[in-house]
């Protein structure tokens, strides 16, 4: 049988899942995951590779209306990679209908000749078959013709094998881009940064998160430990009181949480040091963005 590859993007709206989805076909964690909107905040790659064929997949931020300089270059992430798709997957929440979100994508993204999959997430919490259907039906009159449906549970990994062949079926006979153990195209620089982020989405309170960018100011992998100096950039005060919390405890935990799954992922020892700054209004100041990576390649 003949050897396909290609590049599969996914699309959709804040907190459907991609990530989720993306870890559990690759089958470690490479993307960070939150309940908070706007978690995923650059195109990452993850690779699936068998005996069929390799599917590189790219996961791209939630779309969401910008307010921001940086919510304009979320979008921009993802419309960059939707032309170089050979299969873009519209991850939708199967648990409700298509909402304005769900439209703007369909009339702005995807009037595109690429080959679109609906990828239905979250069906184990339906139990109504009817509504599901009916919910699924709201989404398929967002384009002219019929997409091809594949329904998954990204958190239980449900028909995600089907989802792969149907990927794969898209494929041309092509090259193994990656070696077959390669499962990202990430950085430990980029991975690092993207830990200590996620911690400090999971720990502190719902004003934080998303003026909250993480600089890595030292990287330095010696023989038996790896030692790591990262900035934690927020908007205000209150803020930094918040990350740094009552005698610091907070930035302990999140230094803590932190230190362990790196220690994991580089299975050698790792000496984390946290700093917390205030950089007023970082989410509109082009120059800040593109010093905390949020520029176009």
């Amino acid at each position: 049988m003949a050897f396909k590859s290609g590049f599969a993007t996914i699309v959709g709206r804040t907190n459907v899942g991609k990530s989720t989805l993306l870890n559990k076909i690759i089958g470690q964690k490479i993307v960070i995951t939150s309940n908070k909107p706007q978690t995923t905040r650059q195109r990452l790659k993850g690779v699936f590779t068998n005996d069929e064929g390799q599917i590189v997949f790219i996961d791209t931020p939630g779309i969401h209306k910008p307010k921001y300089k940086l919510g304009e270059f979320l979008i921009d992430e993802t419309k960059t990679a939707i032309p170089d798709a050979d299969v873009v997957l519209f991850l939708i929440d199967g648990s409700v209908p298509a909402g304005t979100g769900d439209k703007w994508i369909a009339e702005n993204l995807l009037k595109i000749s690429t080959k679109i999959i609906l990828v239905v997430n979250k069906v184990d919490l339906i139990k109504d078959l009817k509504k599901r259907d009916e919910n699924i039906e709201s989404y398929q009159k967002l384009f002219e013709n019929k997409l091809d449906v594949v329904k998954v549970s990204a958190k239980t990994g449900r028909n995600i094998d089907t989802l792969i062949n149907n990927i794969i079926k898209n494929f041309k006979e092509g090259p193994e881009y990656y070696d077959e153990d390669e499962v990202t195209d990430q950085n430990m620089r980029l991975i690092a940064q993207e830990i200590i982020r996620e911690k400090v989405l999971l720990l502190t309170q719902d004003e934080v998160p998303h003026s909250c960018a993480i600089k890595i100011d030292k990287f330095e992998e010696q023989e038996k430990i790896v030692r790591i100096k990262a900035t934690i950039h927020v908007e205000h005060d209150s803020q930094k009181g918040i990350i740094i919390g009552k005698k610091g405890l907070m930035l302990k935990e999140i230094g803590s949480q932190a230190r362990k799954e790196l220690e994991e992922l580089v299975e050698n020892k790792v000496f984390l040091e946290l700093f917390v700054k205030v950089s007023k209004n970082w989410r509109k100041n082009e120059n800040l963005l593109k010093d905390f990576g949020y520029t176009q390649e």
